[in-house]
């Protein structure tokens, strides 16, 4: 029943634009939100330079019940890079920065690890994921929320991050030299990023009803809850973005306002009024592939390029340039994805973190256009979760399991003077590990939401169970001793794969101070 409710889905969106049958793509939508346990998601499409879907579905609170709608306030996390590098490029286009102008004209003090890349580095590296940084690298600055580094700690620590591959050789997805590349743009126009965004980029395109940041919301009352899976079932989080990340996803929108920004884009960014923002110049500077990464050799629309742009994805698909970003923020994700040659559209945004469930609506919607038969998106995405959720679980019973049969045996648990005192990162800072009644605990100054109970797992080591359920972040703790048995150093690493590259826990280097 299912396939031929699909397939006859993809054949009313084959006849024409003007004649989807939007009862079908409901029905796919609400099916969606059973199958990944997603409370609210909100779905728009723009073909040929109209909005021909805008449409909310479920809650965008399970605490208060309230329903979704197209105008519900989603943060849109890294999607908002793409508003950053429009930013840019705007200050090129009146002269006020270069893309290949060093970072340190704009930021005297910036440095990075290297000499000779923090001499080297240029405004167009920050946007491009290819300073050398790996994934996710010094996230834990501004990740979880409630941490108290400025932007210009941020600027200032990115000296001690240690690059993980030579400078401009990887794709390697960082947020912190966003959030550089965020400080460019106040240094250079003196204008905070967000009331740049909002001022130079939203009021111009028509985009009335979001926001440069979750503060400046604070006011809004259409808005989600995040929500995220804790025990298997979805519940409400708090909200989870630090202001001093802004640059890198700030940004808090919702269907109505990102299809007039996918319009925008999609009309070479000239708003409805004719006014164009930004230069083809400086457009094909954006959209330019400016470093590749792999293409796996069978994947589903022949895809034989893919990399990254300036604050964009890069990719073809079925011979069709697709210019795409996500976003992730613990408890939403949202989907961004642009067809130019079709002038085609899709943006899915969520208060779940359920990539499966954004994944599932834009590719089924993606491929009535290019006219590929039927695939059961929905079905395929929730198999292969299946699959993934079982081997994380795996992962985590077998850690929990031998921390449990450890702890039967007192005589091998470290002693507490061994290893408790407080421990230092260059850019992290410090870290307590503390004793507390019967129990062990870590707490970690700078963010001050991350601390947790330490459970024995080995004579030099805790599995760290974090008090925020939410986070699914668990992760070992192993300590380095000296030659009279007590800690020196120590080290973390994530029990299991769902852990979030945010959680930057393997670049933690702790140091007993």
């Amino acid at each position: 029943m299912k396939q031929k409710l699909s397939l006859f889905f993809l054949l009313c969106c084959l006849m024409s634009f003007g004649q989807v049958d939007e009862k079908k793509l409901d029905a796919l939508i609400l099916n969606t939100l059973k199958t990944f346990d997603v409370p609210g998601i909100s779905v728009g499409i723009v073909k040929d330079g109209k909005v021909i879907y805008s449409k909310g579905f479920g809650l965008r609170s399970l605490t208060s019940k309230q329903p979704m709608d197209d105008q519900t306030l989603v943060g849109i996390a890294s999607n908002s890079k793409g508003f950053t590098c429009t930013a840019l490029a705007i200050l090129a286009d009146e002269g006020k920065i270069d893309w290949d102008a060093k970072v340190s004209q704009y930021i005297p003090e910036f440095q990075m690890y290297d000499p000779y890349v923090s001499q080297n580095v240029t405004v167009r590296d920050l946007v491009t994921h290819r300073a050398g940084l790996g994934l996710g690298q010094g996230d834990l600055m501004f990740f979880p929320e409630g941490g108290n580094l400025t932007v210009n700690d941020i600027v200032h620590n990115v000296r001690y991050l240690k690059p993980e591959n030579p400078f401009r050789t990887t794709l390697d997805y960082n947020n912190i030299m966003f959030i550089v590349a965020g400080e460019v743009i106040h240094r250079v126009s003196g204008m905070s990023w967000a009331e740049f965004i909002e001022q130079r980029i939203m009021k111009p395109v028509g985009m009335n009803t979001s926001f440069g940041s979750y503060s400046r919301a604070s006011a809004a009352t259409n808005k989600i809850d995040a929500h995220a899976p804790v025990d298997g079932k979805a519940i409400a989080v708090p909200h989870d973005w630090n202001e001093t990340a802004n640059a890198a996803g700030g940004i808090l929108s919702n269907i109505k306002d990102m299809t007039l920004w996918a319009d925008f884009l999609l009309n070479n960014f000239t708003t409805k009024e004719g006014k164009k923002l930004v230069s083809d110049k400086q457009v094909q500077q954006l959209w330019s592939l400016q470093i590749p990464s792999g293409v796996a050799p069978k994947n589903p629309y022949d895809t034989s390029f893919y990399g990254y742009g300036m604050g964009w994805f890069l990719s073809d698909v079925k011979g069709h340039k697709q210019v795409q970003h996500t976003g992730g923020l613990i408890g939403t994700v949202t989907q961004f994805t642009l067809i130019p040659d079709l002038k085609l559209g899709i943006v899915v945004l969520t208060n779940q973190q359920s990539g499966a469930a954004f994944s599932t609506i834009t590719n089924t919607i993606k491929d009535a256009y290019l006219g590929i038969p039927e695939r059961n998106w929905l079905q395929t995405y929730s198999s292969r979760m299946q699959k993934v959720e079982a081997e994380y679980s795996k992962q985590k019973k077998e850690a929990y399991s031998a921390s449990e049969a450890f702890r039967k045996n007192k005589d091998l648990q470290p002693k507490a003077e061994q290893f408790t005192g407080k421990y230092q990162d260059t850019w992290f800072g410090d870290v307590d590990i503390i004793r507390q009644g019967t129990t062990y605990r870590i707490e970690c100054a700078r963010s001050p939401r991350l601390k947790g109970e330490l459970l024995p797992y080995s004579n030099n080591s805790f599995i760290i169970r974090w008090d925020d359920r939410s986070y699914d972040a668990d992760a070992y703790i192993i300590f380095s001793y000296d030659e009279q048995g007590k800690a020196q150093s120590a080290r973390l690493k994530p029990i299991s794969e769902v852990t979030d590259f945010s959680f930057d826990f393997e670049d933690l280097d702790l140091k007993r101070k």
